[in-house]
């Protein structure tokens, strides 16, 4: 179950990239995204979310033990589940998602109360939580610049 659980836990090993590893496993979770948008299914993009936070939550407490320090810097899965919060049900184009990108990335460093005083709940929920939340920020960021630029964000 260690096995599975760092593979959850690394995005398939993608945290273990040797450069900016949060960013790889946003670039994991951007990929993600199109594939589940692909199905035009708001319920799967739903049910991705939700699953990669309970199998995220689990993996990254795992991982934690494996790795003997709170949130390791090759745990990924909470920037993938990041990415897709960020883009939630949003028609955004391939601009529009790269705008979610890094909106992502600049909330998920710069972390906005409440998301840094989630870090510190118990395992692999405060691992988690606080990417959640900084993702929850950068989708409402995302939401205002569809609105503001609606014809370069949007997709048709």
């Amino acid at each position: 179950m260690t096995r599975l659980a760092l593979l959850i836990a690394t995005a398939g090993y993608a945290g273990h990239f040797p450069v900016a590893p949060g960013t790889m496993g946003s670039v994991v979770g951007l990929l993600l995204f199109f594939l589940v948008r692909l199905s035009g299914s708001g319920w799967l993009e739903a049910a991705a979310i939700l699953g990669l936070f309970a199998a995220g939550t689990w993996a990254a407490g795992v991982a934690e033990h494996h790795y003997g320090r709170r949130d390791p810097g090759a745990v990924v899965v909470d920037e993938v589940m990041g990415m897709l919060v960020t883009l939630a049900f949003l028609p955004v184009s391939w601009p529009g998602a790269l705008v979610g990108f890094l909106a992502f990335r600049l909330t998920d460093i710069v972390k906005p109360w409440p998301a840094r005083a989630m870090e510190s709940l118990p395992g692999g929920l405060g691992v988690m939580a606080d990417d959640a939340m900084a993702a929850v920020y950068a989708h409402l960021l995302v939401r205002a610049a569809c609105w503001a630029l609606p014809a370069w964000m949007v997709a048709a």
